[in-house]
């Protein structure tokens, strides 16, 4: 196993980042533009925040002198990000079932390209698992579906969605801080940010009910943990060429995929900007299927996903290349 994540590793830092954001320099309307803003979802009532994130030098990674630091968080180290846009909140049930139960949208606009793609089996259970639905977090589905919506989402609005790379999510945790957590060191203010495993009643929460980190983003520690882009490769950051501008461990394998933030059900050390969790097959343990669903877990109730836009979109002809290129989640 760890002669496969070596060569993992070697292939992962290959120039995949053209599917990421485009390489022109940002044109002076797009500055003009870059600002955050609230999107409705074609066809229904519901709409989502996003948050501009300016590109620039991001500080990556925790040092052995952090409090709860992990071998896989080192060596610190500064990549270069492109600006994006991030979600202000966790997407929620509200967005994330519109995608599920195609019913609910009451338009049915881009109708052919829409109906081409491929929406989730209904669950064989409720996967809020009785915790809320509204206002609520989406959880319980794999990166495979994940990646779906931001499919869906990105053909009904016309804008490139994604889930973000494991450094954009750092970057837009951290809001400028070098610390633990993006408001400092000092664990007993966390409470005021973060639903976790000491205040959380053993169940997620409405999003935006704490505090938000000083760009605005809400719930980047606890609540849920969050899905991004990446494999999950313990070494990748001490890997030669990893250190480089909007830096992605492209999938190649099924299992582990990385999600950041911690959730409801994890201790203050998980919250950390830099603290990184491996997916895994036991996600699925319950699951009465076979073979087990490639859209559902059974048992990941902690764990949800936000999106990401680049702020250069790129071209139909690479967000086609994009998504095609994502591994299903077999």
């Amino acid at each position: 196993m760890q002669r496969n994540l070596r060569l993992i590793a070697i292939v992962l830092i290959l120039p995949f980042f053209s599917f990421l954001s485009l390489h022109q320099p940002e044109s002076q309307a797009q500055k003009q533009l870059f600002a955050a803003y609230t999107e409705t979802i074609p066809g229904t009532k519901i709409s989502f925040g996003m948050v501009a994130i300016k590109g620039g030098k991001a500080l990556i990674g925790s040092t052995e002198k952090e409090s709860g630091h992990r071998k896989d968080e080192g060596p610190v180290h500064t990549v270069m990000l492109d600006s994006f846009w991030i979600g202000k909140h966790e997407v929620t049930w509200d967005e994330f079932e519109v995608f599920v139960y195609p019913a609910m949208e009451k338009e049915k606009q881009q109708r052919s390209k829409v109906d081409a793609i491929t929406r989730p089996t209904p669950p064989f259970t409720d996967m809020s698992f009785g915790m809320g639905k509204s206002g609520y977090p989406a959880v319980n589905m794999t990166q495979y579906a994940a990646l779906a919506y931001c499919k869906w989402l990105t053909e009904v609005t016309g804008h490139f969605y994604r889930l973000p790379t494991e450094a954009e999510w750092e970057y837009a945790c951290r809001a400028g801080s070098s610390k633990a957590y993006a408001f400092g060191d000092d664990r007993s203010l966390l409470p005021e940010y973060a639903w976790y495993s000491r205040n959380s009643q053993e169940k997620y929460h409405k999003v935006g009910t704490k505090k938000p980190n000083a760009w605005g983003l809400y719930d980047m520690h606890g609540n849920v943990a969050e899905w991004t882009l990446d494999q999950y490769v313990s070494g990748f950051y001490a890997t030669p060429g990893s250190r480089v501008k909007n830096p992605w461990a492209v999938p190649r394998t099924l299992y582990p995929r990385t999600v950041r933030g911690g959730s409801w059900d994890d201790d203050a050390e998980d919250l950390r900007c830099a603290a990184r969790t491996a997916s895994r097959a036991g996600w699925k343990q319950r699951d009465p299927q076979i073979p087990k669903s490639d859209w559902w877990n059974t048992d990941a109730s902690f764990v949800g996903f936000r999106i990401v836009r680049p702020l250069k979109q790129p071209s139909p002809a690479e967000i086609a290349k994009y998504f095609a290129s994502q591994p299903k989640d077999l």
